[in-house]
């Protein structure tokens, strides 16, 4: 019989932490720039745009320890949270230096914390983990990575609205994230979760009526975004946090702004072409 671990017992995971050295190597840069319609020789001669680093130190458990969900089983590194619905909730990274394609890389993961939360859509856990990433001990950027688990909906539940957006954008452009795209993206990350490919299981076991369009997809688009409006402007922090989740069908909207409170901070989002929005996300920027 399997006892479900208490706060206390899943809190012992806090200060764990695992480290991995790679060799940055071409291939996934100009996968992904194919993907994103870029030209893959330009992206790989320069240092990379910011959270291209998700390319690197991809998971590797074997077949045999992978959920029904197409994830790792906890338990090993992430604590076995008694939730099976994982979700990448948001994040905040510093960019200190570029990374450059041929660099030896070393990333060190550390779980901070875990909390247990009662949310108006019902319980929620949420697992916060530290990446460092340095080069020949120098620091290149820093990353706090949010992970929300939650329980499975009754299927046939309605979808919740997406909030509205509240901006309008300076600059925008949209898309269509179709299967093939998503595809893509999981493989370049090595993602097995079903939910971005698999449309039998996203709709008959999750009950979403379409497949996911990545968190972290949304999120590098919002920043290839400012990247093209902006040339000029370096990256020096961003965040991000979902809202709401897009699916495939949707028409994907990107969209930032300058930031009228701020000098020198660009709101970013993506959403759908009705004016809901999807994640809510900023950047600050130096030139």
């Amino acid at each position: 019989m399997t006892t479900t671990p208490t706060l206390e017992q899943l809190r012992e995971w806090i200060g764990r932490s695992e480290t991995r050295t790679e060799t940055l190597a071409p291939e996934p840069v100009h996968a992904l720039a194919a993907t994103f319609d870029l030209d893959g020789d330009a992206v790989a001669s320069q240092p990379l745009p910011p959270l291209w680093h998700w390319l690197y130190f991809l998971p590797r458990a074997p077949q045999r320890e992978l959920g029904a969900d197409g994830h790792p089983a906890l338990g090993g590194f992430l604590p076995p949270v008694p939730l099976p619905r994982r979700m990448w909730a948001g994040g905040e990274l510093t960019f200190s230096r570029g990374l450059r394609v041929g660099e030896t890389v070393t990333k060190t993961s550390t779980i901070t914390d875990v909390q247990h939360k009662a949310g108006r859509t019902g319980e929620l856990w949420f697992v916060t983990v530290d990446h460092v990433l340095s080069v020949a001990g120098e620091t290149a950027l820093t990353e706090r990575h949010d992970i929300v688990y939650r329980a499975m909906p009754e299927l046939g539940q309605a979808q919740p609205p997406r909030p509205r957006l509240a901006h309008a954008p300076q600059f925008g452009r949209a898309l269509h994230a179709d299967p093939v795209m998503l595809f893509r993206f999981s493989a370049l990350t090595f993602n097995g979760h079903r939910i971005h490919y698999d449309m039998d299981y996203v709709r008959d076991v999750e009950g979403y009526p379409g497949l996911i369009v990545h968190g972290p997809l949304q999120a590098m688009l919002t920043l290839e975004l400012l990247r093209q409006a902006r040339p000029d402007a370096q990256v020096s922090r961003f965040g991000f946090r979902g809202l709401a989740p897009l699916f495939h069908q949707d028409t994907v909207t990107v969209g930032g702004m300058d930031d009228p409170a701020h000098d020198g901070r660009v709101i970013l989002w993506t959403g759908d072409d009705a004016g809901g929005q999807a994640m809510q996300a900023w950047a600050e920027t130096r030139r």
